[in-house]
């Protein structure tokens, strides 16, 4: 503890000498829905805390809705006091805000390592499953891709208008690949990208989509699983606050246009032992069919994170590469379980299922949970798609159907946490039932 306090000490009073016009840094972590919540704290504050002071936040900001209400879950929230409870520095995660009109910076907390972690706090969710992995000799290496839209900065009764080309004035309307969308938009997306070098993330390949205004970022490889989930959380954020100050807006959301592609969370993994063996290629790659047997059955049961919101079911079943079914194929998109083709080094799955707004700690989880369930029980999958066209097992669809199928998920009430399932089950229940008490224009139109 006193050497990661003058570990934390140290990178303080550096921040503070590089940027000794920042006054105030936000102090943030991401809440079950995947929104960050926080404190601003003032610089010199933020020394003491380094240095072992206590850092305190309600546990129950981790149970906020989508729209930042509480929910009675359990004892949680109305019957239980609203404690506080101990959150620390992450290291290494103290950068400046460049988006913001007045110098700030900012840092994630979390409460996995402190003596009382809270169980249902994403990052702690992901930290137990990896801390397990490592015991068992199982080391990750993780890559996340995302997905994103630019839109008009300016909403126009409500809904998203199409991103203005910067050259001739005209909205990025037509969706294509075309490389000289790249070129149009490079002010804002040259912007993002050194932005998020500055937050530390490693960002490297970004391409035009298909949806109009819509690019996708890839991060690299990192064989550190909490680190990745850090980069693709605080990428979100930065990316929205770049779009803002460059007269944009940007957004993760599932599904914004019906007639257009979805917008997902590409997950790409592959595992190590101790001695850098790729765990996944030995004898003759028969664990790595164990290991996508075991995604695939878990998958179904997964939905509730993968498919976080109403919207994000949207996206199932769409334009362009959208899986319907649990499924799994070399070298093909429309799988949801990918095998990109790679040396045996490099071999890995890319899970293509989530939807660019889930949780990114959550999500890693439940991706490897269903690699340690396959490995464990040795199973052979089902026929990958290259085979069998019509291969695959079906998934919920609706989100109330989704939440029975997790709930009672044994192997993930074990490996995820019983008390997290429950919690995380009623949190995406609760959620749902709030947005379906307003009455869309759609029912008066069609029932009045």
């Amino acid at each position: 503890m006193k050497s990661q306090s003058s570990t934390l000490l140290a990178e303080v009073r550096s921040f503070r000498q590089n940027h000794p016009d920042v006054r105030y840094v936000d102090l943030i972590a991401l809440d079950i829905p995947g929104h960050f919540y926080g404190k601003r704290y003032p610089v010199e504050m933020l020394e003491k805390v380094a240095a072992g002071s206590p850092l305190k936040l309600p546990q129950n900001a981790v149970l906020l809705g989508a729209q930042g209400g509480l929910f009675k879950i359990g004892d949680y929230c109305f019957n239980d006091g609203d404690p506080d409870a101990n959150r620390r520095l992450v290291p290494g995660t103290l950068k400046p805000v460049n988006w913001e009109s007045q110098p700030l910076g900012q840092m994630l907390i979390t409460s996995d390592g402190t003596q009382a972690p809270i169980e249902f706090e994403p990052r702690e969710v992901l930290a137990k499953v990896l801390e397990r992995l490592q015991h068992q000799g199982i080391h990750p290496v993780v890559a996340f891709e995302l997905e994103f839209y630019l839109f008009d900065k300016q909403l126009e009764n409500g809904l998203p208008q199409f991103a203005r080309d910067p050259l001739s004035g005209d909205a990025d309307d037509q969706p294509n690949l075309h490389i000289e969308r790249l070129s149009r938009f490079s002010d804002v997306l040259d912007d993002m990208a050194q932005t998020a070098k500055d937050q530390g993330i490693d960002i490297t390949v970004i391409t035009a989509e298909i949806g109009p205004g819509q690019f996708e970022i890839n991060f690299g490889h990192c064989d550190d699983g909490l680190r990745a989930a850090d980069w693709a959380a605080l990428f979100c954020r930065s990316t929205r606050g770049v779009a803002l100050k460059q007269g944009y807006r940007a957004s993760f959301m599932a599904k914004p246009y019906l007639q257009f592609p979805g917008s997902g969370m590409h997950v790409h993994v592959s595992l190590y032992d101790a001695a850098g063996n790729n765990l996944l290629a030995a004898h003759q790659q028969q664990p790595l069919r164990h290991a996508v047997a075991g995604c695939l059955e878990l998958l179904p049961h997964c939905m509730p994170i993968f498919s976080p919101n109403h919207n994000a079911f949207r996206r199932l079943g769409g334009t362009v590469n959208a899986a319907t079914r649990a499924s799994w194929g070399f070298e093909d998109r429309d799988a949801c379980v990918r095998i990109p083709e790679s040396d045996p080094r490099n071999l890995r799955i890319e899970h293509r299922l989530a939807s660019a707004d889930a949780n990114p700690y959550l999500v890693l989880a439940a991706i490897l949970v269903g690699l340690e369930h396959g490995l464990e029980t040795k199973r052979e999958p089902i026929a990958p798609l290259n085979e069998d066209r019509n291969s695959g097992t079906d998934f919920p669809v609706e989100m109330l159907d989704a939440v029975r199928a997790m709930q009672q998920q044994p192997v993930l009430r074990d490996k995820l946490g019983a008390e997290f399932v429950d919690v995380y089950c009623e949190n995406k229940r609760q959620d749902h039932l709030a947005f379906q008490q307003e009455i869309h224009a759609h029912e008066y139109r069609w029932f009045l």
